[in-house]
């Protein structure tokens, strides 16, 4: 495996140049060069930050296609300059209508070893990425659905180089690939090396559909009409009329206060948002800024507030079109000093669980079911753009785990998404599956302001360790006062309810071995948690950073 993916503290001249920018009419960042070329070309020609981030997800469904694509789904934040007015539209993956409480058990009743469940036909969710970058454009852009797909349809019929990260990804996950997958990545049985030009014929051949004919053939059309055959032939049961009839919602954000700082970030069915804020409001009393960055008081603040956060997350949040979700009353000030209680500065606490948010509204608990910890590091990838009119594009996009389910549609180069397994596969809690609701995700673009302006807007990918890079990231540059890049970089940890910690190369070795006297456990080798792209905005300009773990570029736009 490449050693850039565990090593967060080079500080190689040429990558900080690729990977940080400055600007005064415009800033694009993304995990990907060529990606933040074609959204910085659509500025730099006049667009404004919508349409940058449409022509950006195409691009990254070309070159980071283990993360993204039109087959799985996303949640875009968009700051309008003009009616100073944030709105999301959520165009998260949705259970067809054949789904049921128990798709994820197998005849005796027993739950499907991850692997298998993930990559059948019966995990794909009705993709919403398309959908809502369509009306994000209809209702903001600038620019044709067409000429926003152009640089990713020209690309992709050139060819990309195969870069280190793609590389990485074919190493360790190879095994999700099916055999249209597997066909495009090992022609004739043999792989690609880093720097070999990749072309997606079939992919092109998608796009200039769409060109032609709107995001219709996705959904009734052509397009879709492939997506079900393969589907089908695979054993799974979405239908023409699960795809013709999805529709994204527009969704407020949830809102909330941090050291003089107003957040806005994603709202349910992703439990990003909200356990973003929770978390900050836990650590905001504790005066942060007296510990050092690598102090073992600030992982140890870290670790616990995690670990009952992800407690609540993990019983309470799911899709709020069919469930009444306690948002409200998991961010009231009683109910945060209450949990706050659990933090004692001695140990791990084993008393740490879910509490009962519900009481604070008044209303009775639900029932809660605990599931297996058997779930994959899941992918994806996020991008930010702001434009000379002060406007915000923020989008977190994925195909969930790396290359989604690992089913191509032959023909169309298109990979389908594995969302469903979001859903908990024992039935009977909050998260259980079920026609038409959307699994609990942990997407969480996210958008800071300062006395009513925006000052910073950022995001990760990474499964649940989204909310602890977005978090950490923001506490680093409130509390640490740490320059925006060196927040990025600054190594971060993660954890769960149980005791284990996940870390990453950088971190103070005196500082874990006294977390490891606490009883805490870690991991025997770091690894890298998630992938922040982030842009600051100030009287004096744009700042612009994408993080290193990737080949994350920042441009900027002056003129």
């Amino acid at each position: 495996m490449n050693n850039k993916k565990l090593d967060k503290t080079r500080s190689n001249k040429c990558d900080m140049e690729r990977e940080t920018a400055i600007g005064k009419k415009g800033m694009v960042a993304t995990a990907h060069p060529l990606a933040t070329e074609i959204g910085h070309n659509v500025l730099k020609e006049g667009g404004n930050a919508i349409d940058a981030a449409v022509a950006i997800q195409f691009a990254l469904n070309v070159v980071e296609p283990m993360m993204t694509g039109i087959g799985g789904s996303g949640f875009l934040m968009v700051y309008d300059s003009q009616s100073k007015t944030t709105k999301i539209f959520d165009g998260h993956s949705e259970a067809p209508k054949a789904a049921h409480s128990k798709m994820f058990l197998d005849d005796k009743g027993e739950v499907i070893p991850f692997k298998k469940r993930s990559t059948h036909a019966t995990a794909v969710g009705i993709p919403g990425i398309l959908k809502a970058m369509d009306a994000a454009l209809n209702e903001y852009g600038t620019r044709s659905l067409a000429e926003m797909i152009e640089p990713a349809a020209a690309a992709a019929e050139k060819g990309v180089p195969m870069n280190w990260v793609l590389m990485d990804a074919l190493e360790l996950f190879e095994y999700r690939l099916g055999p249209h997958g597997r066909e495009l990545f090992f022609p004739e049985g043999k792989g690609y090396k880093e720097g070999d030009t990749l072309i997606k014929e079939q992919l092109a051949k998608t796009f200039r559909i769409l060109q032609k004919e709107g995001i219709s053939a996705f959904y009734e059309g052509e397009i879709a009409e492939a997506i079900i055959k393969t589907l089908k032939d695979l054993g799974g049961f979405m239908t023409m009329e699960d795809l013709k009839n999805y529709q994204i919602t527009h969704d407020e954000p949830v809102w909330g206060e941090y050291k003089g700082y107003k957040i806005a970030s994603s709202a349910p069915p992703t439990a990003g948002g909200t356990s973003l804020l929770y978390i900050l409001k836990l650590l905001e009393d504790f005066n942060l800024e007296k510990y050092g960055p690598r102090s073992w008081e600030k992982y140890y603040l870290f670790t616990e507030a995690m670990r009952i956060a992800f407690s609540d997350k993990i019983a309470f949040l799911a899709d709020p079109r069919f469930n009444d979700i306690p948002v409200d009353g998991l961010l009231r000030d009683e109910y945060i000093n209450e949990r706050r209680k659990l933090i004692n500065f001695e140990s791990r606490n084993n008393l740490v669980d879910f509490g009962n948010p519900w009481k604070h509204e008044g209303k009775e608990p639900f029932k809660v079911v605990r599931q297996p910890d058997d779930m994959e590091k899941s992918e994806t990838t996020h991008f930010t753009v702001v434009d000379q009119w002060g406007n915000i594009a923020a989008c977190t996009s994925t195909v969930e785990h790396p290359f989604g389910s690992g089913i191509m549609v032959p023909g169309y180069g298109v990979f389908l998404n594995n969302e469903l397994t979001d859903f908990d596969p024992i039935p009977g809690g909050v998260n259980e599956p079920g026609p038409g609701k959307r699994p609990v995700s942990c997407k969480t673009p996210t958008i800071l302001f300062k006395d009513g302006k925006p000052v910073l807007t950022l995001g990760s990918p990474g499964g649940p360790t989204i909310i602890a890079s977005v978090f950490e990231t923001i506490i680093n540059v409130i509390d640490f006062k740490m320059d925006l890049k060196e927040a990025i970089e600054e190594p971060r940890i993660f954890a769960t309810p149980g005791p284990l910690i996940s870390w990453e190369a950088g971190m103070d070795m005196t500082a874990k071995g006294e977390l490891e006297s606490m009883g805490y456990e870690f991991g025997e080798k770091p690894h890298v948690i998630g992938n922040v792209q982030a842009i600051q905005i100030s009287p004096e300009g744009l700042y612009g950073a994408a993080d290193s773990s990737r080949e994350g570029t920042a441009l900027g736009l002056d003129e």
